[in-house]
């Protein structure tokens, strides 16, 4: 099984980059760049389709032949206004010139070429209370199923509230049994606010076969190959976090732990 808490590797540049070939499954990739004024983030998208996702600060975007003009607003992603995104299609290329510092997430997944660029939000893009109590959080959708935008890939941003859970109760989507559950390989690129704080990120199967917990810092990625995989944000820190999904069918079809199924009947 490979690693699945990845560190970034520096604090500028392609601080990770992740590929199937790495993360030792068949869909999801993800990059990031994190940028200061004036660095340049370029990349040929070959046989995969992106979502470029503007995490926080402001670039100018070429993509796909389009120049798209100064992208982004926020420049704290725990402002938790909609981000700006963008979907680029696969054989084309994408360039990206910070013009303040900024945060960029690369989403990427294979690309059959059904859809044309676009931007993806802010419009459109409502932030969204989900959950009771405790496991409230809150979500912006970027390119979730409801949205016919892209091939493969399935996007989306969480914030969860200091001393709260999220992606709770623990569900899984690791088998291709359409209608009941969907096949989908997920990352989540996590970040803490104040940004010295830590949460947690438990990666686990219901045979125990595979079961990690794991403290995850402001820019770590988890992989998150099959299981369940709740995540809870200490009193003190507010956690958001990037989910890329990606598999054989663009649906997100999942089941809940046995266990604690019993808290989404109650909370329904």
């Amino acid at each position: 099984m490979p690693v699945l808490l990845r560190h970034p590797t520096g604090t500028r540049g392609k601080v990770h980059d992740i590929t199937p070939e790495t993360a030792g499954w068949g869909y999801v990739g993800f990059t990031l760049y994190r940028l200061e004024p004036g660095d340049v983030a370029e990349e040929m998208t070959g046989a995969t389709e992106v979502i470029l996702v503007i995490v926080e600060g402001k670039a100018m975007v070429q993509a796909a032949g389009q120049d798209w003009g100064e992208m982004g607003a926020r420049m704290d992603v725990f402002e938790k206004t909609p981000p700006h995104c963008l979907y680029v299609p696969n054989r084309s290329q994408w360039k990206a010139t910070a013009t303040t510092a900024c945060t960029i997430g690369v989403c990427k997944a294979p690309g059959k070429g059904n859809h044309p660029a676009r931007r993806l939000g802010p419009e459109g893009i409502t932030l969204t209370p989900r959950g009771k109590g405790t496991n409230t959080r809150h979500v912006n959708n970027i390119a979730m199923e409801a949205l016919d935008v892209a091939d493969s890939l399935l996007v989306t941003e969480v914030f969860t509230p200091a001393g709260h859970w999220s992606s709770y109760p623990s569900h899984r989507h690791d088998e291709d049994d359409f209608p009941n559950m969907t096949y989908l390989e997920e990352t989540y690129y996590h970040r803490l606010n104040p940004g010295q704080g830590f949460g947690i990120q438990r990666v686990y199967t219901e045979d125990g076969t595979l079961d990690e917990t794991m403290a995850v810092k402001s820019h770590d990625v988890v992989l998150v190959p099959k299981g369940h995989h709740p995540c809870g944000a200490p009193y003190g820190y507010e956690m958001y976090y990037l989910n890329v999904m990606a598999g054989p069918i663009r649906k997100w079809r999942f089941k809940n732990d046995p266990d604690h199924d019993w808290i989404a009947r109650r909370d329904a």
